[in-house]
Order: C-alpha cells, then sequence, then structure tokens
C-alpha cells in the first residue's frame, strides 16, 4: 500500500505492567487514537525489555513493581539502547523515590495510574513531542523530595553548569523551576524557538535526555 504523503505513521506504544486490567484498560483507551498505536504488552520488566527491542516501541508505559524485573531496571535496560524509546513510568504518588530515580535515569516523565484518561493522551502526545510533560507544582515536589546530593554529586553538577554561557544558564534555571518554553521565552525576551534551541544546547552540554534532568542538575548544583 502506497503511503500517503504528509500523513505520519502512529506512534508505536507498548505497556507493561503484570496487571491484566491495567494493560487491558490502557490499550481500550488509546486503542482509539488515530495518532497513537499500541503494538504490544508485556507482563514484567524483563519481558517489557524484550518486546520493545522486538517491536520497535517508540514510547513504552512502565509500571514499577513487577516481578521478575522492576520496571526501574527494566527501563535503564531500555534507555542504555543505542536508540531508545521515551520511558514513561506508571506508578502512584507514594513511590516518589522511585520516581525520581527513573527521571534520574532518563526516563521521560511519569503518569500517575488514576489519571483521567484525556489526560494520559496528551501527555503522551507531549513527550512524543519532545515537551516538558511534568507540570511545574509536580517537577518541584519531585524534586523537593530528593534527599540532599553528596558532595560528589553536588560539585559534579556545579562543574556541568559551568561550562554554560549566561544565557544558557538562565534558561537552565528557568528549566529547573518548571516554566515551560513559553513562559521561559517570556520571563527572558525570547522568542520560542531560541528558547528551544537553548534546550537542545542544555541537552548536549548537560549529558541528559530531558527537562527533569536539567532541573535536578540545577537543583543538586545549589545546595
Amino acid at each position: 500500500m502506497a503511503t500517503v504523503v504528509g500523513v505520519s505513521a502512529p506512534t508505536r506504544i507498548l505497556i507493561v505492567d503484570d496487571d491484566p486490567l491495567v494493560r487491558s484498560a490502557l490499550a481500550l483507551m488509546l486503542g482509539g487514537e488515530q495518532d497513537l498505536e499500541v503494538v504490544g504488552e508485556a507482563v514484567d520488566g524483563r519481558d517489557g525489555v524484550d518486546r520493545a527491542r522486538e517491536l520497535s516501541a517508540q514510547v513504552v508505559l512502565m509500571d514499577i513493581r513487577m516481578p521478575r524485573m522492576d520496571g526501574l531496571s527494566a527501563a535503564a535496560a531500555l534507555l542504555a539502547d543505542p536508540h531508545p524509546p521515551k520511558v514513561i513510568v506508571l506508578t502512584t504518588f507514594d513511590a516518589d523515590e522511585h520516581i525520581v530515580a527513573a527521571l534520574r535515569a532518563g526516563a521521560a516523565g511519569f503518569l500517575l495510574k488514576d489519571t483521567p484518561p484525556p489526560e494520559i493522551v496528551a501527555a503522551i502526545r507531549k513527550v512524543v513531542a519532545g515537551e516538558p510533560m511534568l507540570s511545574p507544582s509536580v517537577t518541584r515536589h519531585l524534586i523537593d523530595r530528593l534527599n540532599d546530593p553528596s558532595e560528589g554529586r553536588a560539585t559534579q553538577a556545579r562543574a556541568r553548569l559551568a561550562g554554560l554561557t549566561d544565557r544558557e544558564r538562565e534558561v537552565a534555571d528557568a528549566v529547573g523551576r518548571g516554566l515551560s518554553n513559553a513562559e521561559i521565552a517570556a520571563a527572558l525576551h525570547l522568542s520560542v524557538p531560541t528558547v528551544k534551541a537553548h534546550v537542545s544546547r542544555l541537552f548536549d552540554k548537560l549529558g541528559v535526555t530531558n527537562r527533569v534532568q536539567i532541573a535536578i542538575c540545577v537543583h543538586d548544583a545549589s545546595t
């Protein structure tokens, strides 16, 4: 069948959760979205890693507590691949320490399992577009839950930030406060495309893969 010009293929999603009801509910909800396609399901972390690679999943919805391999270990394995998928952690708010560990490892963000369906769909689309999926209040909440970093980690964070230009540091600090690109543009009197370019350079210079990792680096350096 010929490809229709101008029509993008749907985003390939894998659901990894040991609860069949959760998997079924997510698959049913996402199945009605034309730009999203659930290509498979997995029952534990080990199966999730294998299936994600086999199916070339672009987004993985990953539970944390699962048999054989937990979601954090599975996420770390996938995020170490040359072309990793976007990993979104499925959790409850009483597991903040696990969320922080996942975000440090490079996960794109997290979703509460009781999040309303429209918000889950919107969050997945944001992650695919490379936009922040955590609200400022949630980002702040997670960072505030971090234990004080070790002296070595704080020193390392400061050294990483020292390599930034003054403008890049201003953008990094704004990201650390949970501001969106539009909010940063307004605060620093820049265009949104210019802010996006600065954020892309921050990813490269700081060696991170998402905005929350930038925020954590800024937080570590300030302690």
